[in-house]
């Protein structure tokens, strides 16, 4: 008797918890809780960005956005999580350019970077600058080339670490001017301007944002932008491709993804509230005051500039040698 009495409360448990289900997914797309995985530490650059077009969904849809850090592995950790995810729309990610780069710098992944994520939206872009320490005897890109073709192997460069983008952009433009430097990581930004500002090392690629007061108070020289227009913050400097490197362009930038086989009326809802809040003059403003370009795409855009930058990036990262694993 009870186990029959048992067998059936659990019965009309299952039918209950059927129903409540089957009722929640009828309801318009959001009714619950959303989690935006970032895959890096808290108090990164990409926290802010998370939390600000979160709170912007949350006004907008009523219900929470809720950021949870889980970095690890270059992001993969985070990235496998989402690529896992049911495809509900309930779970997404704010990637970055190292989105790009894994495929080629690890031997394996536990995930396709095309084939197992919805785009969303490419958020922002973060184009760098080319600076030198003030004591390298040249002012501008052609004078930098010419100078480490008289002495190659000679002139080291900084980076914040191996297969980061400042790493990258410096072997792209190693590769573009057909140069020798020497590469020396370090651990953060902070680590490696300073090491450029000390004359340990001579070189760096970094953010506008970042190099500015260096620049303005004469601890570094700006050669120029990395990306493919002027800085706003900097609007004097000249592209590298105006300076001497034609087609130079590098920039860090981050986007929305949620694993593979989002709803289509889903993806479209983000896409419509992502365009409206990189339009807003409080995001528009801080993120430009921070060097960034804020961007808001189509998820065709984004499905598109992955694929760019994954073939783009391979061939660095191949040519350069570089591996994470």
């Amino acid at each position: 008797m009870k186990t029959r009495l048992l067998a059936s409360i659990m019965t009309g448990i299952g039918v209950l918890l059927g129903i409540s289900v089957a009722w929640c997914q009828s309801l318009p797309y959001p009714n619950r809780p959303i989690h935006v995985i970032v895959p890096f530490p808290p108090g990164g650059a990409v926290d802010p960005i998370a939390r600000s077009i979160g709170q912007k969904l949350e006004q907008a849809w009523g219900q929470p956005v809720l950021v949870d850090n889980k970095p690890g592995a270059a992001t993969i950790i985070g990235a496998d999580f989402v690529a896992k995810a049911a495809p509900d729309g309930y779970t997404m990610i704010l990637v970055a350019t190292s989105f790009s780069v894994n495929p080629t710098a690890y031997s394996k992944l536990p995930f396709d970077p095309v084939k197992d994520f919805t785009p969303i939206s490419l958020v922002s872009r973060l184009p760098l600058l080319l600076a030198v320490n003030p004591q390298l005897p040249v002012k501008s890109v052609k004078e930098l080339i010419d100078h480490l073709k008289a002495k190659p192997g000679q002139v080291n460069f900084s980076s914040i670490g191996n297969g980061s983008t400042q790493h990258l952009a410096a072997e792209l433009f190693r590769s573009m001017a057909g140069v020798n430097m020497v590469h020396v990581p370090y651990k953060g930004s902070g680590p490696s301007m300073m090491s450029v500002v000390s004359g340990e090392t001579s070189v760096t690629f970094e953010s506008v944002f970042l190099l500015t007061p260096q620049i303005k108070a004469g601890k570094l020289r700006a050669l120029a932008a990395a990306g493919t227009h002027r800085s706003p913050l900097a609007p004097d400097l000249p592209t590298a491709s105006e300076s001497g490197l034609p087609g130079f362009n590098v920039a860090s930038w981050v986007g929305f993804l949620g694993p593979a086989g989002i709803p289509r009326d889903v993806v479209q809802k983000w896409h419509r509230e992502m365009s409206r809040i990189m339009q807003l003059p409080e995001i528009r403003d801080r993120q430009i005051s921070q060097g960034l370009e804020p961007v808001g795409s189509t998820p065709e855009y984004f499905a598109e500039f992955i694929k760019t930058e994954i073939a783009k990036w391979g061939k660095v990262v191949k040519q350069a040698g570089i591996k994470l694993d």
